[in-house]
């Protein structure tokens, strides 16, 4: 909105020719969602705590120490996020921008359906909440209209072609499947980040850091110049991407701050559906899915111990893990909760340096 109105007053005040650059509105807009996290995360910490007198359900076959640890912590910490995220992304961003409302699009719809899911776990005071089949019916209804949404906006035969890191000149044409994937992609990326959501500041880290390459990302593909040097598939528009992964970043260290062991709040799954499916449209709005598997690797291995764990048990009646997510067996294995969270994060940052090796091995 501030792009939209100071960046034509650029000529008659030179002040206002800082609008122009990505890189400013991009640290505007963290700062901002940093800002907004501060001030209203107290307030929305005390009026959780009045309407959830019992706080988050927790699971009864998981690690004992939750059931006394974490009992009583209220839920839809998420809501911080998005709030923040929101605003600072709509006050600096282009408005004219069609990427940044199909990706926000994703965020509140994918947001929407986790405040259902937390809103039926806590009234019920179970942890079941919404039917998984729903669940999917509802994430692919949403993740495929901004799939589409976002292959329109991309010019000539790059919007429905799956690009590969490394590989520069290997570009698979998916025509029509396409939206399908990006589709996939989405609802992955969203109920991988949800697993993954399990200790105190496991998953918002991760998240930021994601974002923070993604940012990156998006700024180079974005810019013609950039983007040939590094022989990158241009996309037009996708820079103004920056200012939003820039936003998230901001919004995350804000609930960070709150969510810190002892969490005073959980993010929920209006927070790790949300936050899941924004990394999803994102990559998919610059053509780098696969970097996103690799950079966001912890939630891939996340999930991928889930589907051993069901697969092996179904099938032998014994487990593979001691629990799963994976997170989990290290629990019961006797690692300290912090222990876990750092070393998981440690992970996530060589991910994210081999994510952005692929940007210049070409």
């Amino acid at each position: 909105m501030l792009y939209n109105l100071f960046r034509p007053l650029a000529d008659q005040f030179i002040l206002f020719n800082l609008f122009r650059y990505i890189t400013f509105r991009s640290g505007a807009a963290c700062i901002t969602a940093l800002i907004v996290s501060f001030w209203l995360g107290p307030r929305l910490i005390r009026w959780l705590r009045s309407v959830q007198k019992q706080g988050q359900p927790i699971r009864e076959d998981g690690p004992a120490r939750h059931l006394v640890e974490k009992k009583g912590t209220p839920t839809m910490g998420g809501l911080l996020i998005l709030f923040a995220l929101t605003i600072s992304t709509l006050l600096w961003v282009d408005l004219r921008n069609g990427y940044v409302w199909a990706v926000l699009f994703v965020t509140l719809g994918y947001g929407a359906l986790g405040f259902w899911d937390d809103y039926l776990k806590v009234t019920k005071r179970n942890t079941k909440g919404v039917p998984g089949r729903v669940k999917l019916i509802v994430q692919a209804t949403i993740g495929f209209a901004a799939a589409i949404w976002i292959t329109s906006l991309a010019r000539g035969p790059l919007g429905t072609s799956l690009t590969f890191p490394i590989f520069k000149d290997i570009a698979l044409q998916l025509g029509w499947f396409f939206p399908v994937f990006g589709m996939l992609v989405m609802m992955g990326a969203s109920n991988a980040v949800n697993l993954t959501d399990g200790l105190d500041g496991l998953a918002i880290v991760p998240t930021m850091i994601c974002a923070a390459v993604f940012a990156l990302i998006a700024y180079l593909v974005g810019n013609r110049i950039f983007s040939d040097y590094l022989q990158l598939n241009p996309v037009a528009g996708a820079g103004e991407l920056a200012v939003f992964c820039s936003a998230l970043i901001g919004a995350g260290m804000g609930f960070l701050w709150f969510n810190a062991p002892p969490a005073a709040v959980f993010m929920g799954d209006i927070g790790s559906l949300a936050l899941g499916g924004a990394l999803g449209a994102v990559a998919m709005a610059t053509k780098h899915e696969f970097v996103l598997m690799i950079v966001g690797g912890l939630f891939v291995v996340e999930t991928v111990s889930v589907i051993i764990q069901v697969f092996w048990y179904k099938r032998t009646g014994n487990r593979v893990f001691l629990m799963a997510p994976l997170h989990h067996h290290f629990e019961k294995k006797g690692w300290a909760e912090p222990t876990i969270v750092i070393r998981f994060w440690i992970i996530s940052m060589i991910l994210a340096l081999i994510g952005l090796a692929t940007l210049k091995i070409r």
